[in-house]
């Protein structure tokens, strides 16, 4: 299980925000000294961050460098998880899904006590604010479809493969 410190307490300071230039694109990093609240995608050249950032920015920024050069299978890195009890409940499921593993939307309701909750882990897992690290690309359909990303279905095929996940395509007829 991963090193995590996923919290819902609120953060002390000013939160700040980097770019990771990723072979996914762009993303934006935000928080403060002691935690990431958010990790998110962003289109086009975003520019340079700061030129100093703050603790916990730069370790991250040294954790999504590893994981991309395939060095780094898991992260350890303090998390504010800002969001409701149930949100907060799913994308700390979300956190045991390990490197190259994928689970169903239903899989992640059953191991949450409720199978009915199926729509609403898919809801929460569409709004994690911290992509990649809480890692909602690892929920499939439970037929292995890849469905929904807010970052886009490209990108979330992209980490599955490279995490070693095969992707199986569905052809539509």
């Amino acid at each position: 299980m991963p090193d995590h410190t996923a919290s819902s307490e609120n953060i002390e300071g000013p939160e700040i925000s980097t770019y990771y230039l990723s072979p996914v694109g762009a993303l934006q990093i935000t928080g403060t000294g002691d935690a990431i609240s958010a990790l998110r995608f962003v289109e086009g050249n975003p520019g340079r961050g700061p030129a100093s950032v703050p603790a916990a920015l730069q370790i991250c920024l040294d954790q999504l460098d590893e994981y991309f050069k395939g060095q780094r299978q898991e992260f350890s890195i303090p998390l504010h998880l800002a969001g409701t009890e149930f949100q907060r409940r799913v994308w700390n499921h979300l956190l045991t899904i390990p490197f190259g593993v994928t689970r169903s939307y239903m899989s992640v309701a059953e191991a949450l006590g409720n199978r009915d909750a199926v729509r609403a882990v898919g809801l929460a897992n569409g709004q994690n604010p911290i992509a990649i690290i809480v890692p909602c690309h690892r929920v499939i359909g439970s037929d292995g479809s890849l469905t929904g990303y807010g970052g886009g279905l490209w990108r979330k095929e992209w980490l599955l493969g490279h995490e070693g996940h095969a992707i199986q395509r569905r052809l539509m007829l």
